[in-house]
């Protein structure tokens, strides 16, 4: 992935300072809203998008995936939703050695790392 520029130290930023701070055309990021579920920015009262940091980061991914790595558009969806279930699927590893054992314990633990195998596939 590229460098991402430095992002202000702010809690929600307009469609124009996003498209400022990426270099996206705000018509761009109208069209990346309506293809990628991800990117969802808020919905002030007047209408007016606001994105969160988050969102932001989001935008330089799908960009670095679009431009620079010549993802489609489908691609790069796929790619964002299996990176959403990675990140998922790692806060389930459990270091399920350093629970003491006994036996009601052990049938736990066992029934936990069957359940993890079948998450993983």
């Amino acid at each position: 992935m590229t460098q991402i520029p430095p992002i202000p130290d702010k809690e929600y930023f307009s469609i124009g300072e996003v498209s400022q701070i990426t270099l996206v055309p705000k018509h761009t990021l109208r069209y990346w809203e309506s293809e990628f579920k991800l990117l969802r920015p808020v919905r002030k009262s007047s209408g007016r998008r606001k994105y969160r940091r988050e969102e932001v980061e989001l935008v330089f991914k799908i960009k670095d995936l679009l431009y620079n790595q010549k993802y489609s558009i489908e691609g790069a969806k796929k790619y964002l939703i299996g990176d959403k279930r990675k990140d998922t699927q790692d806060t389930l590893a459990l270091n399920l050695e350093s629970i003491p054992d006994s036996e009601f314990l052990q049938n736990i633990k066992d029934e936990l790392k069957y359940i993890l195998k079948l998450l993983k596939k």
